[in-house]
């Protein structure tokens, strides 16, 4: 009979469900010719929970460089702020663009 087999995983190796950091999100908003700044500001302060300085700062980011940055958020949160952001603005009429892209 030969040496007896371990039943433990080497330490030396990975075990295979390694768990790993989940990705993480920019949600943008995109600048349009219809979209007031006001309701731009009240949906960073609403949905983003932005002071209003931070709000009017992103609000001018998407006013003049045509996107802005509200925040980074694994991709549920990520793409729950969205959909929130579609919604309000569908609410109100306006074109409003918000997405999400990998950070």
């Amino acid at each position: 009979m030969g040496p007896q087999r371990s039943t433990l995983p080497d330490e030396g190796v990975k075990d295979e469900q390694e768990t790993r950091e989940p990705k993480l999100y920019r949600v943008i908003l995109h600048n349009d010719d219809y979209t007031t700044m006001d309701f731009v500001i009240q949906i960073l302060v609403a949905i983003f929970h932005k002071p209003a300085a931070e709000a009017t700062r992103i609000t001018l980011d998407v006013h003049k460089k045509g996107k802005g940055i509200c925040g980074i958020y694994h991709y549920d949160i990520a793409a729950t702020k969205v959909a929130q952001v579609h919604t309000l603005a569908h609410q109100r009429e306006f074109p409003l663009k918000c997405s999400l892209e990998e950070a």
